[in-house]
């Protein structure tokens, strides 16, 4: 990117129109600020450079870590730059521009903005970035390119996303080009290939049932039956869209995960598949960046923001970020399921969780679980953790994270009622009790299952919301006489 800078930067007003100057360094700051996001993100204080650097300058090539903040003022600089410059449109609407840039910057200024709030204290900045977040999103919001008219699923196993109203930009991938260029993803939702890190019990409890309410709130009828049948009929349309409505044996937790296949792929278990649901040959396209994505990082950054004094949230923000999310249109395999839409999130009326988090406001908590529904398998669950400073839920202290869904064996999945479960198939009571299968107790078999060889990840510690650097680049500046200080607690 600095070397691109460098040499536009000599044809300008030479070579080149005030206008092509504007949007190509724009191009290479957006990138060069890209990758510092990714970078600050992994390991916190990294060392900047804005331009560059020449074989002799080891001092400069060679200097130590620059504090985050100070490498990501210099990113908001590009970002700014960035959103006053980038063309709108570059032609193919999948080149980049504005509105593409604008959409990754929401997401890289949230991240920022809510670690500087907690993970740093540092109020001004946090205030600053998610300013330029919610400024980001508004611009890709207003443009009237984009809208909530697929269905969930549509997103995630269509061939063809170019005409998808809601994807700002995607993946394409082709069987037919030489080479080819296809994937694997469809394949490890088909039913068919196991899912060994599978979904949990934990996991499945954030979802909202219908009315809106977490379960423990709700007056839908059998919201508090945690088997998969009944959490498929009383929760979220999300729900049914990202998980198979029975106990499949080819999940570790027996729930498994088909959100990346379309309804036709799943009918042809136990197969055979044609390539594009079989294999490393699927062509389903992939949305990178989703306006349900923008519209969350927005709704988000204003809720902090009024946490800081800034402007409270109104029901119109929520009306135009997570119920318009929610007023998606059902496909054909939902609605003859009997499943509905979740009512709207009212202000007035707003869920308080008795699982809520005590140091997270009910609207706050509201959100997240938003972003926990709507991207599970995505990219940004573990980021959102981090930036929360709530890496601590991956502790499997909470025996939720350890466990499947309620499951009665014989009327269920009697298939698991066999001599070789005998001593491994194990149940969990709701007072905690666990019931392992003998051969002869099957009646006894009711409870959340226990996935077999289940264990609790190595303890840890705060260290791990950062990365540590190698060894080897520490040793490289050592022979060269400079020192690379190590990520804290590393």
């Amino acid at each position: 990117s600095n070397l691109f800078l460098e040499r536009i930067e000599a044809m300008k007003d030479q070579q080149i129109t005030a206008s092509v100057y504007q949007h190509w360094s724009a191009v290479a700051r957006f990138f060069r600020a890209f990758e510092y996001c990714r970078l600050v993100s992994v390991f916190g204080d990294v060392p900047y450079f804005d331009r560059v650097i020449k074989d002799n300058e080891l001092d400069l090539m060679y200097k130590d870590r620059d504090n985050r903040t100070v490498v990501m003022d210099k990113v908001y600089d590009d970002f700014t730059y960035v959103l006053d410059n980038m063309r709108l449109t570059d032609g193919n609407v999948q080149y980049l521009n504005r509105y593409i840039a604008a959409g990754f910057i929401s997401r890289f200024m949230l991240f920022e903005g809510t670690w500087q709030k907690y993970q740093l204290n540092n109020t001004e900045k946090s205030k600053k970035y998610l300013e330029l977040a919610v400024k980001a999103a508004e611009l890709v919001m207003k443009s009237g390119k984009y809208s909530f008219t697929s269905d969930f699923r549509s997103l995630f196993g269509s061939q063809d996303l170019s005409a998808n109203k809601e994807v700002i930009l995607y993946r394409s991938y082709d069987a037919a080009i030489s080479p080819a260029v296809t994937h694997a993803i469809a394949s490890y939702s088909n039913l068919y290939e196991s899912q060994s890190t599978a979904p949990n019990l934990k996991l499945a409890k954030a979802f909202l049932c219908n009315d809106g309410n977490p379960y423990k709130l709700s007056t839908v009828a059998n919201a508090d039956k945690l088997d998969i049948k009944n959490m498929v009929a009383t929760r979220d349309p999300r729900f049914e869209a990202t998980f198979w409505d029975a106990p499949k044996k080819e999940s570790g937790t027996l729930l498994y995960a088909c959100k990346f296949i379309d309804r036709e792929g799943v009918k042809l278990y136990p197969g055979p598949y044609p390539p594009i649901y079989g294999s490393n040959t699927n062509t389903n396209d992939a949305p990178v960046l989703r306006l349900a994505e923008v519209v969350l990082n927005w709704i988000e950054a204003k809720a902090e923001l009024a946490t800081m004094g800034g402007a409270a949230v109104t029901q119109a923000d929520i009306d135009a970020s997570i119920n318009a999310i929610r007023s998606r249109p059902l496909d054909a395999t939902a609605i003859a399921k009997g499943i509905k839409k979740t009512a709207a999130l009212s202000l007035a009326s707003l869920p308080d969780d008795p699982d809520r988090d005590s140091d997270v406001s009910p609207l706050l908590w509201e959100i997240r679980r938003e972003r926990r529904m709507e991207f599970v398998f995505e990219h940004t669950r573990l980021m959102d953790i981090k930036r929360w400073k709530k890496i601590n839920y991956m502790k499997n202290t909470d025996p939720d994270n350890m466990l499947g869904l309620w499951t009665n064996f014989q009327t269920e999945f009697p298939e698991f009622l066999v001599a070789s479960k005998k001593g491994k198939l194990k149940v969990r009571k709701e007072d905690g009790t666990i019931v392992t299968y003998d051969g002869t107790n099957a009646a006894a078999m009711v409870g959340y299952y226990v996935p077999e060889n289940v264990s609790n990840r190595d303890d840890f510690n705060d260290r791990v919301y950062l990365a540590p650097v190698g060894n080897t680049q520490i040793s490289e500046y050592l022979d060269k006489g400079y020192k690379l200080t190590q990520t804290p607690g590393w």
